[in-house]
């Protein structure tokens, strides 16, 4: 016998939280976030300001939690794509079909009463946040970034009736290969052609009016190529420039200039810090910090973040040179391997790796379902 609670206390909370500790417990490949970040996300994080959400606890008979959900309403989503539909997320559960039902069902129900029609997810209140179902790559470690699930939640979500709304593909390749000759000789056009050349990103990261002309970049380069893509707000920028930027780096990242030192293209690269957090076990103390410390300057894997250009570049080809520059800096810091960040597949993003020797490495995807 299994009931549903809303979260409404700090207590609450931290069973929402901590409730994926304890389900995960012994499972190689789950990559626990800090408690601390979740705690943010959940309740004091910019989206907020326009964005509805509840949360939901799954408990038995005893009152040990057995699965938990977040509804989130997105009103700058909807009106961008003129829809009423609700998102979930932070879901996990044990393997229990009444568990998954009593949870998505009590979503299903707040949806209604806030005039949505449909529900999607697993997602983040934006575009940057983690987001969809692993349905491909269990034996994998995601990225830092990433959900992980175990397989059963693709039985209990579908057997609730969500289809496919998209899938999401990761690629692992040698970082060390290089790049095809034909990217090289394009990549060297481009920079004499129109005097392409790349920032330092120390400088830019020391100037805040350059830190948010990177992220208003983001945004633009984001806004006509990327499905379901919700540009920041100002209050977003200012967020993800505090918490992304310190750990961005030259050693594996790039930006490129135009010939009046206008930021046109970027391509950003982290170290891998999955394992790190795992050691952590989503805290930062006693020595959590220790791990995160020593992840972040071992480039041996590396996680490729974000790469983009401004609309008036993507069909320029400006993309070689970015990859020709981060993959001579693969070489000089000893990177083995290089895991893609996820990207629609059969887009564009997804098929430039077919230059390359790569294989899958994960598939996440996002489910939908008419609930009105």
């Amino acid at each position: 016998m299994y009931r549903i609670r809303e979260v409404t206390s700090k207590k609450d909370l931290n069973k929402f939280i901590r409730f994926p500790d304890e389900l995960y417990k012994g499972c190689r490949q789950y990559v626990p976030a800090l408690h601390s970040d979740q705690k943010k996300s959940l309740t004091s994080v910019s989206s907020l300001s326009y964005c509805t959400r509840r949360m939901w606890l799954a408990e038995d008979e005893k009152g040990k939690v057995v699965g938990r959900i977040c509804a989130i309403v997105n009103p700058r989503y909807n009106r961008r794509y003129n829809l009423h539909r609700v998102r979930f997320g932070w879901f996990d559960t044990i393997d229990s079909a009444e568990v998954a039902g009593l949870l998505v069902g009590t979503a299903e129900k707040w949806a209604l009463e806030q005039g949505m029609d449909e529900i999607h997810g697993p997602l983040y209140y934006n575009t940057l946040g983690k987001q969809g179902m692993l349905v491909e790559g269990f034996d994998n470690v995601p990225p830092f970034n990433c959900i992980y699930n175990y397989p059963y939640y693709v039985r209990l979500i579908e057997e609730l009736g969500f289809r496919k709304e998209c899938d999401w593909v990761q690629y692992r390749m040698p970082a060390g290969q290089g790049v095809p000759l034909k990217t090289e000789r394009l990549s060297a056009l481009l920079k004499e052609k129109y005097s392409l050349h790349f920032g330092n990103l120390d400088e830019i990261k020391r100037n805040p009016e350059k830190v948010r002309d990177f992220f208003r970049v983001y945004n633009d380069s984001f806004a006509g190529s990327v499905y379901n893509f919700i540009p920041f707000t100002d209050e977003e920028i200012e967020e993800e420039a505090a918490s992304v930027m310190p750990y961005v780096s030259d050693k594996a990242s790039c930006v490129i200039l135009d010939s009046e030192d206008r930021l046109v293209a970027f391509g950003i690269s982290f170290p891998s810090i999955s394992r790190a957090l795992q050691k952590a076990r989503g805290r930062l103390f006693p020595f959590g910090w220790f791990h995160l410390l020593k992840a972040l300057n071992n480039y041996e894997v590396t996680d490729l973040m974000l790469h983009g250009a401004l609309p008036e570049w993507q069909n320029s080809g400006v993309s070689a040179v970015y990859y020709k520059e981060m993959s001579e800096k693969a070489r000089k810091i000893g990177n083995r391997w290089a895991i893609s960040n996820p990207q629609i597949e059969n887009r564009s993003a997804a098929n430039l790796w077919n230059s390359y020797d790569h294989e899958l490495y994960m598939r996440r995807r996002c489910y939908i379902k008419k609930i009105k």
